[in-house]
């Protein structure tokens, strides 16, 4: 029997969407899914929740829950990945109130940034573990990364882990639509191309029957900018830089230098920045899980329909060698993207098939997009470094050339803030010469 297992499964409603999907995915009938998660409480209900689903929906796959991760993954041929090492309390609560006391600011913090750089010194001896475990026990399963920060994760478990490894994030799919909806256009027939890196990948072409629709959308970005709205800050970079970016403003907002600065305090406002953003979105994540849990959980009506999540759709162009397109965060191994360095990771269309999921050749970015994605590519790689190595001089040099950490505090701040972190994340944290 196949078998498809899911780390992180106590993510009850990312893995209903994952796993429902596949559950209704005539391809994957058959397949074991295997459920793993630290919390036992919280795998529990997620088994609960997907019997009723696989109830409702007669699915033939078979529906498991593992308390020994290595039996969970033993044999699988996926993996799928979505877990959050530390949690918003604590680690998510110190990424964002240490940074505050030396008057550095943020709204996500789960990519690059101070609040991304530690989040992935947590989270990358975790994967390390997983990818131990898959060499052992499933070392041909292909691993689908849903954890941020993406860049990263997805470059260590290839390069480091020796685990084939693809990134999934939801920004690619979304782009074009979301601009669209914004600026008051009809997205029906539209033809686009991106590549970058994850979160800040670029829309370098978008056309509709052989026009370039780029002048128009400017047209109205210049004239949407005139009154606040939710995506002032990707409006203002694509008038600027020339290219619209695939994640949020308010993602955007902490990856560049530009907006969140304790001098220009008027450009919060003017461009509409929610700092504090995602320790208010985990509370009220929290807050709906626990208005959510009993009609998702003790709910044997439960019913689902297939989302736009690439993970079933990729398994599903695997088993049927029926191709299918995504936005996958892969190596940049051969130089897909020939003006960003090569051992990065970068976002581009991939083709998958019976073969796997395969790559496509970008070429040169704009220059001005590939500078903009390599003062991000930098704190990524060093990062990265540190997490290797193990040397804490690394973890300063990743925040010294972070955009916004650099441009806001001076070099003795930016390592005495690092002190206080290590300092304040304790275990969750190997230990660093």
């Amino acid at each position: 029997m196949s078998k498809i297992t899911f780390i992180g499964a106590g993510s009850s409603v990312f893995a209903k969407n994952v796993l429902g999907d596949c559950m209704l995915t005539p391809s994957l009938q058959g397949f074991e899914i295997a459920l793993f998660d630290i919390n036992p409480e919280r795998l529990k209900e997620s088994e609960t929740m997907l019997r009723n689903i696989h109830r409702t929906s007669g699915s033939t796959c078979v529906i498991n829950a593992y308390s020994d991760r290595k039996e969970a993954l033993r044999g699988a041929k996926y993996v799928i990945n979505a877990i959050q090492v530390g949690g918003y309390d604590p680690c998510t609560i110190t990424d964002f109130e240490i940074p505050k006391k030396y008057g550095l600011r943020q709204t996500i913090a789960d990519t690059v940034g101070i609040g991304g750089l530690f989040r992935n010194l947590r989270t990358i001896p975790v994967m390390l573990d997983f990818a131990s475990d898959i060499r052992e026990v499933c070392p041909d399963a292909l691993f689908l990364n849903y954890t941020n920060p993406m860049a990263v994760l997805t470059n260590v478990m290839n390069t480091y882990g020796g685990v084939q490894t693809v990134g999934l994030c939801h920004s690619v799919q979304v782009c074009v639509q979301g601009l669209f909806d914004n600026l008051g256009m009809d997205s029906t027939g539209v033809k686009s191309k991106i590549a970058g890196i994850n979160h800040m990948a670029w829309l370098l072409e978008v056309s509709k029957d052989g026009v370039d629709l780029y002048p128009e959308i400017k047209r109205r970005a210049k004239e949407k900018q005139k009154e606040q709205h939710w995506d002032m800050v990707r409006l203002e970079m694509m008038l600027k830089f020339g290219y619209y970016i695939t994640e949020s403003s308010e993602h955007n907002a902490e990856y560049h230098p530009y907006f969140i600065k304790r001098n220009y305090p008027e450009l919060i406002e003017r461009f509409n920045i929610p700092l504090d953003e995602y320790p208010r979105r985990c509370v009220n994540q929290i807050a709906d899980w626990n208005n959510r849990r009993e009609a998702l959980i003790n709910n044997a009506e439960l019913s689902h329909e297939r989302t736009h999540e690439y993970a079933s759709y990729i398994l599903e162009a695997i088993e049927t060698n029926v191709p299918f397109k995504i936005g996958g965060n892969v190596m940049n191994t051969g130089g897909l993207i020939t003006n960003l360095p090569r051992e990065a990771c970068v976002e581009v269309p991939c083709l998958v098939d019976r073969s796997g999921v395969n790559p496509t050749y970008v070429g040169a970015l704009p220059p001005q997009a590939a500078a903009l994605n390599r003062t991000n590519i930098n704190t990524q790689l060093l990062t990265i470094e540190a997490a290797i190595t193990r040397k804490r001089e690394h973890i300063y040099h990743a925040a010294m050339l972070d955009p916004h950490t650099a441009a806001e505090l001076s070099m003795d701040d930016i390592v005495a803030m690092c002190d206080d972190l290590i300092e304040a994340h304790g275990d969750w944290l190997p230990k660093y010469n």
